[in-house]
């Protein structure tokens, strides 16, 4: 066994023995006995707190590869999303458009058929004319 005193030394309190020096940060210990091979922490290996101590030094790892896969996935999945909803967008305002361009080539179709329609009237008015004119005349 080695016996071990508390010695404060500013704001932390280290542990003196013959061969090491420990830092303890919040806690008086005077005349702690250690067994060879025990832990500085008061725990055996085998200890409720030390197998805890174990799986949250290992878990944060490892649950912070699964948490980046799931925030990964979760990312591409509502980037997908985002790309679907405005490919539909697309979809839709191409439809519109489509139709848009065929109601305006039947207004121009409808415009040139009146035009041509004019034109016609036009010819037969001055035609018309004309001919009372030449009767007028003549």
């Amino acid at each position: 066994m080695i016996r071990m005193g508390a010695v404060r030394v500013g704001s932390y309190r280290k542990m003196a023995s013959k061969e090491s020096v420990m830092a303890l940060r919040g806690t008086d210990v005077v005349g702690t006995k250690l067994k060879e091979g025990e832990d500085a922490d008061g725990f055996g290996d085998e200890s409720p707190a030390k197998k805890m101590k174990v799986s949250c030094t290992k878990s944060p790892a490892v649950d912070g590869a699964n948490g980046f896969k799931k925030a990964w996935s979760d990312a591409v999945r509502e980037i997908n999303l985002l790309f679907s909803k405005y490919s539909e967008l697309l979809r839709e305002r191409t439809a519109v458009d489509a139709s848009q361009i065929q109601e305006l080539t039947d207004i121009l179709n409808e415009a040139l058929s009146l035009e041509s329609q004019l034109k016609e009237k036009k010819e037969h008015l001055r035609q018309a004319i004309a001919i009372i004119s030449e009767k007028l005349q003549g």
